[in-house]
């Protein structure tokens, strides 16, 4: 069995993230996640104290900034684990938590600068929301492109605004939409967006939906998360109350490859499923399974003679 998992493991029917990285430059690059301090307009009252359901105090962050940790030394240690596990060289900062340009243009272009000084660092993804941006943060961003490979990462999560609402994302659509807009001009500056399936109160159709707006906008990359329940969230206390009910594991499996079939075939796919920590997930618990559903995701695809962009029109 494990030899037959490891077969299709390499046979993907995407375009996946890292192979497009190795395709690039010619070997592996390891992402380093990065805590750069900022806070994010949805937790610091100017548009909700609240934040988004799902996310908890720590939005996604590893809490380094915190700890003291300046950019440099966040890096040199998650350098040393690539090194062991993966016997990387070349690196790409990922600034993570929270919003990485909600900040002032020069604290950014520090922050920035600091993380490319690296040694082994051949680019940065920038984790950021759609209402976070403006030309001046664009047009920083897209003097990197000279030297650097850049991913700006957008967290979208649905195209639906009543779905946005109802999770208090703290923007529409449109939002979205100006975003992508600033980045038009700036050729070599790549778009990842980041979608939830099992959102509450999406149906399959408007998941799908999804995929192919982001199709039609030209994203280059996307991010499938599958929305699991993380302790002391909105969606904690939904889903106490009888209010949220996740999807099952099979049933995101089959979401993911309907997905995929709808997505350009040259979007780059840079996650398929979510990776809870243990220690906060209250529901699904198959979520913190990741390589079995990863693997079930890859015989999904082979037992239907399926691929990325088989339905694109």
């Amino acid at each position: 069995m494990e030899e037959k998992l490891a077969q299709v493991d390499r046979m993907k029917r995407y375009s996946d993230y890292n192979a497009y990285l190795r395709s690039l430059f010619g070997e592996r690059v390891q992402k380093i996640s990065v805590d750069a301090g900022l806070t994010c307009p949805n937790r610091d009252g100017t548009l909700s104290r609240a934040g988004c359901i799902y996310c908890n105090a720590k939005g996604s962050g590893t809490g380094a900034f915190a700890r003291g940790l300046s950019i440099s030394q966040q890096i040199q240690a998650g350098k040393i684990g690539a090194i062991k596990k993966y016997k990387a060289r070349k690196f790409l900062a990922y600034f993570q938590s929270f919003t990485n340009t909600y900040a002032p243009v020069d604290h950014l272009k520090t922050l920035y600068d600091e993380a490319l000084s690296c040694e082994g660092m051949v680019g940065m993804a920038v984790g950021t929301r759609p209402d976070c941006v403006d030309k001046e943060k664009i047009d920083l961003l897209d003097t990197y492109t000279k030297d650097y490979l850049i991913w700006l990462e957008y967290g979208l999560q649905s195209a639906h605004d009543a779905t946005l609402a109802l999770i208090n994302r703290g923007h529409n659509f449109k939002a979205f939409e100006a975003a992508m807009a600033l980045v038009a001009p700036k050729k070599k500056l790549n778009v990842c967006a980041h979608i939830i399936l099992g959102l509450p109160g999406e149906t399959r159709d408007m998941m799908l939906e999804n995929a192919r707006i982001l199709g039609d906008l030209g994203v280059n990359g996307v991010k499938i998360h599958l929305l699991y329940v993380v302790r002391g969230t909105a969606l904690d206390k939904m889903y106490g109350q009888g209010r949220y009910t996740p999807l099952e594991q099979q049933e995101y499996v089959g979401l993911v490859c309907d997905f995929l079939e709808r997505l350009p075939k040259a979007m780059i796919i840079q996650r398929i499923t979510g990776d809870p920590h243990s220690d906060e997930l209250v529901a699904p618990l198959w979520s913190a399974r990741y390589r079995e559903t990863f693997n079930m995701i890859q015989h999904m695809l082979e037992a239907r003679n399926s691929y990325q962009g088989k339905y694109r029109i």
